[in-house]
């Protein structure tokens, strides 16, 4: 590899089926990197407006042309997938093929490409490593004496795999597919699907759904024997009555559907979190103490479940905990632009998570006067929408494509949630405030820094309850946004200083800014649309209000 050179990764691997929905392959990305820097990011479903698109390999010329990078000379990195290593352009103009090997490699593997017409150097990265170093563009190089954990689905040869960072050096501890059976109670158990009412289309939507219908439940010791007694019913696709049976005979319960408002279901998807989280701690207590690892860093779609995160981290197994924003195949590019940079250059820089950039070049300018008209917006109990700047990497909005709305409200909660959004009832909303005010509502000494992603829940003071009722979970927790500083969002931190000095309003509900089915939205005009078709009451775009 060229020190001089950039980098340009692309995970972009075919998926096994050709379906109208992503289903093995999902979420396809590209980053360019110089000199340690971030200079590109693209999740290719922002800019197609397909949720979660696989389809980067159709329009690759098209997507690189529009953004002035056909032509540029890069290092190139291709991002494999349990389904295959091979990248097959649709024209057939760019093809690599990566080698077959039994075995995890610890770095690049050197494959063939043809780029455009053209035999080109170019290398695979696995799918574990990767997700791995996704870490790196937020945290900076791995601390010595570090445990690094991806766990997902499926990568290329694990769902989980485990290494340890000493010496300026990686070296894989493990990667095998033993923990399956709890990665898959959220993406391929028939028994959630069932309760979730998905269909095969809503696969990759499934484990954000559970998680937040789970909560509305309570852990039972004796559901847990029964359920890993009939391996947690992952197979009864087409044959929900095996369930039904099971539990009049098991339990005396008259079931005849999957009645989302039945303790007895609520009560199974509490259950099912409560094993997958104790796997997951378990398996990383395990490796503490087997590796005496000080700093763990956790990345992979798994990795997005909250109440794992924050048994975790409340756990005390490590000193430090690690999570960057786009844990999820959605950081996978980031993930591999880091590790060449890393190889190349020994660091990468540290970043904000407001990365999406790929055809915007957005800058923010408000006035205080802006601050004060936005604030009274919300204080009049209206919904706005905001489109500032570059989008966050990852799954989650955090500001810059959010919609907000006064905290202190289960009636406007509902309204934009389900009415609004379309989201389900069970699911619930999410506050953002300043570091002061999240200490305020949990009487937390020390708010932990992951909770600037949006990675943790906290347990709110009931006596401060009623303040945030509106992005309050069941079980009386929050899934707080904390900003730490102005830097990090100078517009959020500006409104929520003034609204909490002017008005004693201490957070607001922030949720990503896109209906039901949609993607995020990425330029102005994504935003004008997807208002329009929320029926928002007003914008705020780059800093400018609009009224609608």
């Amino acid at each position: 590899m060229d020190k001089t050179r950039a980098t340009l990764a692309i995970y972009g691997i075919q998926d096994r089926f050709d379906y109208e929905h992503p289903f093995y392959v999902h979420d396809h990305n590209l980053a360019v990197m110089q000199d340690g820097r971030i200079r590109h990011f693209l999740q290719q479903e922002r800019i197609t407006r397909r949720k979660r698109d696989n389809t980067i390999f159709r329009n690759l010329k098209e997507t690189l042309k529009a953004q002035n990078q056909l032509s540029y000379d890069y290092d190139l990195v291709f991002v494999d997938n349990v389904v295959g290593r091979t990248f097959l352009e649709s024209s057939g103009t760019v093809r690599f093929e990566a080698p077959l090997n039994e075995g995890l490699a610890t770095g690049l593997e050197k494959g063939r490409c043809w780029w455009f017409g053209k035999e080109k150097e170019a290398w695979a990265l696995s799918h574990e490593l990767a997700h791995i170093f996704s870490c790196l563009p937020f945290f900076g190089n791995f601390k010595e004496n570090s445990l690094l954990v991806h766990f997902d689905g499926g990568a290329s040869l694990s769902n989980f795999s485990a290494a340890i960072f000493r010496n300026g050096k990686f070296e894989w501890l493990e990667y095998h597919w033993d923990l399956n059976p709890y990665s898959t109670i959220y993406n391929a158990n028939a028994l959630v699907f069932a309760i979730i009412g998905a269909k095969l289309a809503d696969q990759n939507s499934v484990p954000g759904k559970f998680m937040g219908f789970a909560g509305w439940g309570t852990y039972q010791p004796g559901l847990e024997e029964w359920l890993i007694r009939y391996h947690f019913f992952n197979d009864i696709w087409g044959h929900s009555s095996t369930f039904f049976h099971r539990a009049k005979e098991d339990f005396g319960i008259e079931l005849r559907s999957f009645d989302q408002s039945n303790p007895f279901i609520q009560n199974i998807a509490a259950t099912l979190q409560h094993v997958f989280v104790n796997a997951i701690v378990g398996k990383l207590r395990f490796l503490q103490e087997q590796t005496g690892a000080e700093t763990l860093y956790y990345t992979g779609g798994s990795a997005l479940n909250i109440v794992a995160n924050t048994k975790i981290v409340n756990s005390h197994i490590f000193k430090e905990v690690f999570i960057p924003p786009c844990p999820d195949d959605s950081g996978l590019a980031l993930g591999a632009t880091a590790f060449a940079e890393w190889k190349k250059h020994g660091s990468v820089e540290i970043h904000q998570p407001h990365l999406n950039n790929w055809g915007i070049d957005y800058e923010v300018e408000y006035t205080k006067e802006t601050i004060a008209q936005v604030a009274e917006l919300l204080l009049q109990q209206k919904l706005v929408g905001v489109c500032n700047g570059l989008g966050e990497a990852g799954p989650r909005a955090l500001g810059n494509r959010s919609i907000l709305a006064l905290a202190n409200s289960k009636k406007l909660s509902h309204k934009l949630s389900v009415e609004k959004k379309g989201r389900e009832w069970y699911r619930p909303l999410a506050p953002v405030s300043l570091e002061k005010h999240t200490k305020y509502f949990t009487g937390e000494q020390t708010i932990n820094p992951l909770s600037k992603f949006m990675l943790l829940d906290f347990k709110v003071l009931p006596e401060r309850e009623k303040e945030i009722s509106g992005a309050l979970h069941t079980d009386r927790t929050a899934r707080f946004q904390t900003l730490f500083s102005r830097s990090e969002n100078p517009f959020l931190f500006d409104l929520l200083t003034f609204l909490g000095e002017k008005f004693g309003v201490k957070a607001l509900i922030n949720t990503s800014f896109n209906a039901a089915g949609e993607p995020i939205v990425h330029t102005v005009e994504d935003a004008r649309k997807s208002a329009a078709k929320m029926q928002l009451d007003a914008l705020v775009l780059n800093g400018e209000i609009e009224t609608l």
